[in-house]
């Protein structure tokens, strides 16, 4: 006996069996994945974080994060750069490029990302103004955040430095680098 409701050639049991092995499937992703939250707030920002083109030509400054999932000091900074997405938002800029993606791999060696968190900073016009490079505390990211809106000059932090396009790359390098570069997946 064939029934039109059900998968042809399985009985009633059978069904039962896919749909309770289909649950738990479901089930056991959602609790690997963290529940039906995103991870907060490092995915949350990567989710809302536009387009790099779009951002460096909307007139805003913009302050670009090298990030990965996995990396413990861009998981601890997260908090910090959701504060100032959400305090500057539409005067600023943040997005955020996962190292891991191949996708953003010419930016990888556009801007020499060897080590994350890594920041790009720009200007409303676009141009690179900065760079900094190691976890920022929410002080600190709130200084370099108004620094940049206010078209002032970035603080003097350790790890944040002007770069030149003379050092090497379109980007430059910090001025006063070496020029050499490990990977971005080289620290642990």
């Amino acid at each position: 006996m064939s029934s039109s409701s059900g998968a042809p050639g399985l009985g009633r049991r059978e069904r039962l069996v896919l749909v309770l092995i289909a649950s738990l499937l479901a089930a056991a992703v959602l609790w690997l994945r963290g529940g039906l939250q995103p991870q907060a707030p490092l995915e949350a920002l990567a989710r809302r974080s536009p387009e790099l083109s779009v951002a460096l030509a909307d007139g805003r400054p913009t302050l670009v994060e090298f990030y990965a999932d996995w990396c413990e000091a861009c998981r601890t900074m997260a908090p910090a750069m959701q504060s100032v997405e959400s305090g500057y938002r539409g005067r600023l800029d943040v997005v955020l490029l996962n190292v891991d993606n191949p996708r953003w791999e010419p930016e990888l060696e556009r801007f020499a990302v060897n080590g994350i968190p890594q920041l790009e900073l720009f200007d409303g016009r676009g141009d690179t103004v900065g760079r900094s490079i190691g976890v920022r505390s929410q002080p600190e990211l709130l200084a370099l955040a108004e620094a940049l809106v206010t078209d002032q000059p970035l603080p003097q932090l350790a790890g944040v430095g002007a770069v030149s396009p003379l050092a090497g790359g379109e980007a430059g390098i910090e001025a006063g680098g070496t020029g050499t570069m490990a990977g971005p997946r080289s620290h642990g």
